[in-house]
């Protein structure tokens, strides 16, 4: 009985690693439907249940988004789902680490961005409120 309740994580587990691999084939970056429904600008992101400051990014290039946690990664990306107002897109940085990212377009100056993966081998999961509040200031992203 033992050593069916490790087959089945194993199972899971080698599961997992084929899809990945289908998933990490090399790729340009997508463009999905909501990347044309972000305004360039300055914007807010104030992490959901945090106490901590906002965020402030510039958005020059919404596909940026995608690798937020691993901003200067080579990663392959795949389109998990690409619908008008919401798009998810796993992705693979050899030797750094992977994610999920979602992107969730609420109003012409606002989304919802959920992140998670794993970046220097650490897990992370992280759900931010995007709002833009004007033309960019700070660095470019």
């Amino acid at each position: 009985m033992r050593s069916g309740l490790w087959a089945a994580p194993a199972m899971l587990g080698m599961v997992f690693c084929a899809s990945m691999t289908v998933a990490a084939a090399p790729a340009t970056a997508p463009t999905v439907a909501v990347f044309a429904q972000i305004e360039p600008g300055q914007w807010q992101l104030r992490e959901s249940e945090s106490t901590a400051p906002p965020r402030l990014i510039c958005i020059t290039d919404p596909a940026n988004l995608v690798q937020f946690d691993h901003p200067s990664g080579q990663c392959s990306q795949f389109v998990v789902e690409d619908l008008p107002r919401v798009a998810t897109i796993n992705y693979s940085c050899t030797g750094v680490g992977h994610g999920r990212t979602t992107i969730r377009i609420e109003s012409k100056k606002g989304f919802h961005l959920d992140i998670q993966g794993i970046a220097g081998g650490a897990p992370f999961d992280t759900d931010f409120e995007a709002r833009r509040i004007g033309e960019c200031t700070t660095a470019r992203r």
